[in-house]
């Protein structure tokens, strides 16, 4: 993989942010993972995750990108994130 990105929904619960993943791991050409939450204590108002990565082979097309880019428009938008 040759590009990471880091999204960043803030008040997102674990059960959207795996719903994303899903959505996104179904892109060819990426892979998606978890970022850890790095708040030292448990806030229910906060998500139990950080963010997602989304890293994009180094051969990834323009058309996977803007896959990628209306996956999460389309969750910013249900979510007003």
């Amino acid at each position: 993989m040759e590009t990471r990105e880091k999204i960043v929904f803030a008040g997102l619960s674990l059960a959207v942010y795996r719903e994303i993943a899903a959505h996104l791991s179904t892109v060819t050409g990426i892979e998606v993972g978890f970022i850890p939450q790095d708040q030292q204590e448990f806030d229910y108002n906060q998500s139990q995750v950080g963010g997602l990565w989304i890293d994009y082979a180094k051969n990834s097309s323009p058309q996977t990108k803007a896959w990628v880019r209306q996956i999460l428009a389309y969750y910013q938008h249900r979510y007003g994130v």
